[in-house]
């Protein structure tokens, strides 16, 4: 690919180096520090004057300081002189606060839309959002990338015996009905609520999964908690051990600890976060790397995104 040049941030370096592999370009070379006050220092070591610059970067833990970090790569482009800075945001921080869900709340999904476009972004790459309206959050171009048919690809070489599809709640509805759609099985949704941040309570099951292996599918994973309420749940019901499927595993505080529970057969992600590598052999991590790639490489010959899915295309 012509004058494009490849930088990576501190959240996921493994992943940016596999995408350089992948696309047979060499990693771009950045020079990111601490000041012993904790402001970061960086600079761009090869000129970028006229380049189209693509910085990836997830805003995962510790949040505040990738999003710090990555807003000074962008300024440092922009000041050097490239032609467009594109954001490869594998996980994109904040969008569970897309919305107002109580007075005197911030939409803090739509500040960092703000702040992002503000110090120079020319385009946002992300992969499954937590709501998509968050791409109506930006005016600059997003290029929405789902997982999903990586995660319907990996299952179906499981050759799983009557699976059911659950949503974990209402608002994965959609996405369990085109997963459930792929593989031919019927789905089932958890009604639950949420009292707290990261707290939930199940209140129904739609849906039959008496006998029934599940497939729980959701967008990330934080800390574990309502994933286990959901097993739990279903286990009641006379389900089988669950296959946990998700895309961005955050795995806060103990989660890797409670996703080892003896209900879960394999939690299944992604590495658009980066993955503790003492991780057990219960999680399987998928990589975005070639998917990433090819939605690079459309890009950046002026194709459709949407040509990649197969899901996409049936909706």
């Amino acid at each position: 690919m012509q004058n494009v040049k490849i930088f990576s941030g501190s959240s996921n370096r493994p992943l940016a180096e596999e995408l350089c592999r992948k696309l047979n370009v060499p990693l771009g070379d950045i020079e990111i520090s601490r000041q012993a006050s904790g402001e970061i220092s960086l600079r761009y070591i090869e000129s970028i004057r006229s380049a189209h610059v693509y910085i990836v970067q997830s805003l995962s833990h510790p949040v505040n300081e990738n999003l710090v970090e990555l807003m000074i790569m962008i300024d440092a482009a922009k000041r050097a002189s490239a032609k467009t800075i594109n954001i490869i945001m594998p996980y994109y921080g904040y969008a569970r606060q897309e919305r107002k869900s109580a007075p005197r709340e911030p939409i803090s999904a739509k500040l960092v839309a703000d702040v992002l476009t503000t110090v120079g972004a020319d385009r946002l790459i992300t992969v499954d959002l937590h709501a998509d309206p968050i791409q109506g959050f930006f005016e600059i171009p997003v290029d929405h990338i789902t997982a999903l048919d990586l995660i319907t690809d990996y299952l179906k070489s499981k050759n799983i015996k009557n699976p059911v599809v659950v949503s974990p709640d209402a608002g994965r509805a959609t996405t369990a009905e085109k997963l459930a759609n792929y593989m031919d099985c019927p789905f089932a949704i958890m009604i639950k609520n949420r009292p707290a941040h990261n707290t939930s309570k199940i209140t129904h099951i739609i849906g039959e999964v008496e006998g029934r292996t599940p497939i729980i599918i959701e967008d990330l994973i934080d800390t574990g908690g309502t994933i286990i309420k959901v097993v739990e749940a279903l286990k009641k019901r006379g389900a089988h051990d669950a296959y946990i499927c998700a895309t961005h595993g955050l795995f806060s505080e103990n989660a890797l600890e409670k996703l080892s529970h003896p209900y879960i057969k394999e939690v299944v992600i992604t590495d658009t976060i980066a993955i503790d590598p003492n991780r057990s052999d219960k999680f399987v991590v998928l990589p975005m790397a070639d998917l990433l790639a090819t939605a690079l490489k459309i890009i950046n010959n002026g194709g459709s995104i949407n040509t990649l899915f197969k899901t996409k295309q049936q909706m």
